[in-house]
């Protein structure tokens, strides 16, 4: 009987732990969660190719560097696994994977350059760093190229 009573203790204890780290915070009207599978190094997430078996949830084209940011616990530890395909889970904003300009097939765009200047740097007008907030993140099958 005592055994029965200490296990569904525990059972119970166990479970609501579970609940509660499964628990995600709400996704702001302008953003959304996504799950994204790719590579990193340093604080630059690259998007990977989606295949069959981890597709991802967004089409975000493969290539597409974002900013990470996010706790410095998990942060390190994807820094710990720099060179291995991961599966990047968190909120992005709405239409940061919209591409500028018009495609003409064959992965090839046409979009409005930058004016002419005397000189100095050059500032592309509409081209912004994409960011996504890490909540979590996973190994998964596959390696990352190398440079």
């Amino acid at each position: 009987m005592r055994t029965a009573a200490v296990l569904t203790i525990v059972f119970a204890v166990v479970s609501s732990g579970q609940l509660n780290a499964q628990e995600r915070k709400p996704v702001p009207q302008d953003s959304m969660r996504v799950s994204i599978p790719g590579c990193t190094k340093g604080y630059i997430f690259t998007a990977g190719r989606r295949t069959e078996d981890e597709p991802g949830n967004v089409d975000a084209p493969a290539g597409l560097h974002m900013r990470m940011n996010g706790p410095k616990k998990v942060i390190t530890e994807i820094k710990a696994h720099e060179g291995s395909m991961i599966m990047l889970t968190g909120l992005v904003k709405k239409g940061q994977f919209r591409p500028d300009g018009v495609g003409i097939g064959g992965g090839v765009r046409i979009s409005p350059g930058a004016a002419p200047t005397g000189g100095g740097m050059v500032s592309v007008p509409g081209v912004s760093q994409a960011f996504i907030d890490v909540e979590g993140w996973r190994q998964i099958n596959g390696s990352c190229p190398s440079r």
